[in-house]
This record gives structure tokens, sequence and C-alpha cells, in this order.
């Protein structure tokens, strides 16, 4: 029977707002260690001999004031209450179930209204790390893995379940032209990294801070516990307007190191800067249907373009991770073990 106010409250029931791993969820499931979609690796609150064993004021003052450090990192309102004392008529302290069943449900979704998090640079990669050598410029595509790595899968869990997120933040650092200027391309591919903005990896959704051109694929409602072995599309944006309308686009996609996010220890994301229209290098001699270029070397002169103007130059993929803090009331919170970028590759014309 559910808890009302005017209840005799016994060791069983206590127990159940402790540590029940089934719906109405304990304590110990979502802010513990938990399991599923569950758990914050907080200090687990001890159970009591069941039955009728009279539950102390002590033992009540440990689980609500456990509950609203909770609540002071998701952000949620619980019923108002204070602290008891012996003698106290506990069955006053109304609506325990109703508050566990709310810090439950926010841990679960990722702690979305979280706001003690902090922001660190963890990885940067940009074309000049490639094995290839430093090209100053592609056309074709850029493409990036990021990998975030936890020592267990119970960290992962934690990280993303008090809040963290992985996120991509998109840079151009230098112009696509013979001496360092700015290409057409360019300035499309700017435009397009701005309508993106940063991109998040959140425990059940993903986000974009930007906002418009058009967008292919729409996952945002996919998160990390969504992720498998295999690569899932979170989101796919597209230029809709401007001369390379349609050919330019990011693509965002993840997975994890199991079959599924309850096992893993791991996650990557890729991410595509794609230039369909593509262009090689060419000599002054040749046109092509978007203008001439002019010879290596050469000024450019009245009518002509540079011979990289169908390049975008230097973009940098960087990995940065939003980090849950114990600001707001966690005792402890759960961060990554590692990073590294595993793949980092551009197509550049011959």
């Amino acid at each position: 029977m559910a808890y009302i106010a005017g209840d005799t409250i016994t060791g069983d029931q206590y127990n159940i707002f402790v540590n029940n791993s089934s719906s109405p969820y304990g304590y110990n499931h979502f802010a513990g260690t938990g399991s599923g979609s569950y758990g914050l690796g907080q200090t687990h609150i001890a159970t009591v001999t069941g039955g009728s064993t009279t539950i102390t004021a002590s033992q009540w003052n440990t689980l609500f004031t456990a509950m609203d450090n909770i609540a002071n990192h998701t952000n949620d309102t619980l019923t108002t209450r204070s602290q008891v004392s012996a003698g106290d008529t506990i069955a006053i302290k109304a609506a325990v179930e109703a508050d566990l069943a709310t810090l439950a449900a926010s841990v679960a979704a990722g702690s979305p209204n979280a706001d003690a998090l902090s922001q660190s640079s963890e990885l940067q990669s940009s074309p000049s790390n490639t094995a290839a050598g430093t090209p100053a410029r592609w056309a074709g595509n850029h493409t990036v893995e990021h990998t975030i790595s936890f020592s267990n899968n119970n960290d992962l869990r934690h990280f993303f379940n008090a809040g963290g997120k992985m996120r991509i933040k998109i840079t151009r650092t230098a112009g696509g032209q013979d001496g360092g200027g700015d290409t057409g391309k360019d300035t499309s591919m700017d435009q397009l990294i701005t309508a993106m903005g940063d991109f998040d990896l959140r425990a059940q959704s993903s986000a974009r801070s930007g906002s418009g051109e058009s967008i292919t694929t729409n996952g945002l409602t996919n998160g990390a516990a969504d992720l498998s072995s295999s690569y899932t599309t979170l989101f796919h944006l597209t230029q809709d307007d401007g001369s390379y309308s349609g050919n330019m686009s990011i693509k965002y996609e993840a997975k994890c190191n199991n079959t599924n996010y309850s096992d893993a220890t791991s996650i990557t994301m890729r991410v595509t800067l794609d230039d369909a229209e593509s262009g090689t290098l060419e000599s002054n001699s040749d046109a092509q249907s978007d203008g001439e270029y002019t010879a290596p070397g050469s000024p450019v002169a009245p009518g002509q373009v540079d011979q990289y103007e169908n390049f975008i130059g230097v973009t940098d993929v960087a990995l940065h991770t939003v980090n849950p803090t114990t600001a707001q009331g966690l005792a402890s919170v759960a961060s990554i073990s590692g990073s590294a970028a595993t793949s980092n590759t551009v197509t550049v014309a011959d």
C-alpha cells in the first residue's frame, strides 16, 4: 500500500523509501549505485529491520537530508518539511513517495535542470593533427572521432545522470586562399557552423545551441542512453541558402563500446563536415563551372579567382566536457578517465 499522511510508518515501508529497486524507486536506487538509467554514486542509506520496527528520528532525518541534497542539485522543489525529533508524528511528513518519484525522474532524465556544472576543454583536434601532414585547406570532408572513457559503467551513468555532457565546438581557424584569405566556401561554412552552434550529447537527448539552415535528420531525442555499438545519427544539418545550398552539411553520430549504454565504458562521437561540391587544383587555362583559377604563385588578376577558391580553410573540431560539480548538494561526482581523438581525416584534392 502506498504511504499517505496518517499511515503508521513501518520498517518495511521505510525500506521501500530507502532501497526499492522498482517503482516507486527508493533513494539508494536513483541516488546510489543504481542500474539502467538510474544512479548518481552517492553513499547508500542503511536499511532497517523490517516489519513493525520503529523508525528513529535520526533515520528519518538522514533520508530527508539526502533527498534535499539531491533536489538542490537537480533543482527540484520538494514538499516543505523540517528535521524531526523524537516523539514527532512522522505521518505528517507528507508526500515522501511523490518527492522520491520526482527525484528519480530527474536523475533518469540526466538532471536537465541542474546548474552546478562546469565546462573544461579536454582535447582539441584540427586538420594539422593528421598523419598526412599539415594541410592548409580541404575539399570533400573533414571527419573527426572523439572518444571519452570512464573507469567503469557506473561512472559513465553517474556522469550523465548528474547532468554531464559531451560537447563539440567547431571553429574555422584559417582561410583557404593562397594568402590565407577567406574563400566563398569559407564564408558559407562559417554560416553553417554558426547555425549549428555548440552540440551537446546528454543522458537522454542531444541539443544544439544554434538555429537555422535545413535539418536533414533531427535525432535530438537520442542521448547517451540510446546508444549501441553501431553509430546512431544524432543530428544532420544542411545549408539551405547561398551559392552552396544543399552541398554543405555537418553531421553528428555517436556510439558506445558495448552492445548498449548500460554496459559501456566509453562513448565516441563522429563529426563530419561535408562539402559535396569539392574541387581540384586547376591551372589558369582550365575553366570550371564556378570560375577560373590562377596558376600557383600568380597574383589574382581581374576576372580571375584564387587557385584555392574551391576549398575550405583549416577547421577545428574540439571536444569539451560539461562536468557535474558538488557545488549544489552532491557529495561526489563521477568524471571521465580519459579522452582522445581516435581519428581525424581530411579529404584534400590533389
